[in-house]
């Protein structure tokens, strides 16, 4: 069941979804670009790095399992503002740590508000867009993470590179207030999954929807979807300027062609999704995803040019894979449990996304000269998750495919 909304409601929805989604994105993403600027500040290498990154991926986790005992029992407009306030002053916290342990402890506490904004998002797309629209629909909130990387990280970067590591943490911060004050005004009010049944538990939801097995296979193939991507993006940068070759001062250059390259792809990955079909899409783009992330971990020193050609084909390909995964993975969700299950869903994602920065950071090191070492390795070992997500993701069945 779905909110009908008007196609100006609905636009204007969409929209302000993806400037709140851009907020998280935004904050999630600069820790990979700052990497070397972080590491150079506090004197940490590969492991101690992959550490404050996952410490928002563990966070989020936490939150997820928390969020799904409460999320569906609230109107979701209100609750998305509330945590997206909260988000805020998290984000604010990061910029005004004083060292890296209160830095981690700063990030897992965006972390505990991100990850259930991140969830809200999603639920609030199946929500209100019907199944036919709901790649279409994906594809305007991803642009989110397109615009971040166009407009977004080379700004933050520029502000790290002249006025130190916090001030993007600061921007952030800021921006979520503009998206605050656009989200009061634009985004309906979503209250059709409330119920007067009253639950047995707190719980009771949970195990509701971890007791259908097609819940289950759902969360296991968006666990392996974000494990593929995130044994590499969070290196992604530091590999790039000690072992390519690239300057610090380009690391914008690359983050601005390839926010470009997915800015134009995700909207006709979203409109292909709906045409062609979810899963069909979803697999042309996995498998194709798996050249520029073998290339990538492998490439030695190289011209600018080229990095931006590898890099931009990895941007544009890896995050291609979430749009119809994402139709894919809300619409397995019962609709009266689909806020539960997209909390649940968060928590696997976080997981995975924590895990599979863990054990990147564990299989590489920086040599005498300061390279990674170990990069290839974590390449095979985002192949091989990817190959079984492409090989699942037919068993997960789509409710309301046929409406």
């Amino acid at each position: 069941m779905t909110t009908a909304l008007s196609p100006r409601t609905e636009r204007f929805f969409l929209l302000t979804l993806a400037g709140i989604q851009f907020s998280h994105v935004l904050d999630f993403m600069i820790m990979m670009p700052l990497g070397p600027i972080l590491m150079a500040a506090f004197g940490i290498g590969t492991h101690e790095f992959g550490l404050l990154v996952a410490s928002y991926s563990f966070s989020a986790a936490v939150s997820g399992i928390l969020a799904a005992t409460f999320v569906d029992l609230f109107e979701r407009k209100r609750l998305l503002l509330i945590v997206f306030t909260l988000f805020g002053l998290a984000t604010l916290a990061c910029g005004l740590a004083p060292g890296y342990s209160t830095l981690i402890l700063a990030r897992g506490m965006a972390g505990v508000f991100g990850g259930i904004m991140g969830a809200l998002v999603q639920t609030m797309i199946a929500d209100a867009i019907p199944f036919s629209r709901r790649g279409r629909a994906s594809g305007v909130v991803s642009s989110a993470f397109s615009i971040s990387t166009i407009a977004g990280v080379p700004l933050s970067l520029w502000l790290a590179n002249h006025f130190g590591w916090r001030a993007p943490f600061v921007l952030i911060a800021g921006l979520s207030v503009v998206f605050l004050g656009i989200g009061l005004r634009f985004l309906p009010q979503l209250r059709h999954h409330l119920s007067e049944e009253k639950r047995a538990h707190l719980l009771s939801a949970t195990f509701s929807v971890l007791g259908d097995p097609n819940h289950r296979r759902a969360l296991f193939f968006s666990a392996l979807i974000i494990f593929s991507g995130f044994t590499i993006i969070p290196y992604i940068t530091v590999y790039a300027v000690n072992n390519v070759g690239i300057a610090q001062t380009d690391i914008p250059i690359v983050y601005l062609v390839g926010g470009s390259a997915t800015f134009i792809s995700a909207r006709l990955i979203g409109h292909w999704a709906d045409k062609h079909g979810k899963v069909e899409v979803y697999r042309l783009v996995a498998l194709l995803a798996m050249i520029p992330t073998l290339v990538l971990t492998h490439a030695g020193v190289l011209p600018l040019w080229v990095w931006l050609i590898i890099s931009a084909s990895f941007f544009v390909l890896i995050s291609g894979r979430m749009i119809p995964s994402m139709a894919i993975i809300a619409s397995s969700a019962q609709p009266k449990l689909r806020g539960t299950f997209m909390s649940l869903n968060s928590t696997v994602q976080s997981l995975a996304m924590g895990m599979a920065t863990t054990l990147a950071g564990f299989l590489t090191s920086l040599d005498a000269s300061g390279r990674i070492v170990g990069y290839s390795l974590v390449g095979y070992v985002a192949v091989a998750a990817n190959l079984v997500a492409i090989w699942f993701v037919s068993r997960i069945v789509m409710h309301g495919r046929n409406a």
